[in-house]
């Protein structure tokens, strides 16, 4: 099997592992063990824990820019917001999402470890979709507040939806914050 292969499975495996067992003691022998490698050898193909963490948590994230890459008009933006919705409730990532929630956490109360990363996660997946409200003539300050208030909201409205398993009650709370941050500028 080729290097490359052999990293893209271990980043794989390494994302399900993470999601089932967790980010705050996270340790690398444990894993490699359950994985069948060795801790050598993830240090080998993602040179840190923080590299493999990094890595774990931008492949397992939807593709944020691909969804809002084409919006022309609010009603693209509207049905990219719907999409984005249905990629971490139901769509292949949604068993992933948790991984993001922890880290989040973790940023809160271990900043200098986990901060830059957490940064770093909203950031992918704010960006695009104020690059969206931008190219519909939102302000810059405007596409940002529009674009946070989407992903904060969808955000803890998935959190929600996980915790309680009240599907109908979120999906609708879901759908007027997706039409109230994709409508146009009054």
């Amino acid at each position: 099997m080729a290097a490359t292969d052999r990293r893209s499975e271990l980043l794989h495996e390494i994302r399900h592992y993470i999601a089932g067992h967790g980010l705050a003691d996270l340790s690398l022998s444990p894993m490699a063990a359950e994985l069948g490698t060795s801790k050598r050898m993830l240090l080998y193909y993602f040179g840190s824990r923080a590299q493999l963490i990094h890595e774990a948590l931008a492949s397992s994230r939807p593709d944020v820019g691909g969804m809002f890459r084409d919006v022309t008009d609010h009603h693209d933006l509207r049905a990219a917001a719907q999409q984005l919705w249905e990629a971490i409730t139901t769509g292949e990532q949604h068993r992933l999402i948790p991984m993001l929630f922890q880290l989040l956490s973790l940023a809160t109360t271990r900043p200098a470890e986990y901060g830059e990363l957490a940064t770093d996660a909203i950031r992918a997946i704010l960006d695009p979709i104020a690059d969206a409200h931008r190219r519909l003539g939102a302000s810059e300050d405007d596409a940002r507040a529009r674009a946070s208030l989407l992903v904060s909201a969808l955000r803890g409205l998935c959190q929600d939806r996980l915790v309680t398993g009240e599907t109908e009650r979120v999906d609708a709370a879901a759908q007027q914050v997706i039409d109230t941050a994709t409508a146009p500028p009054r």
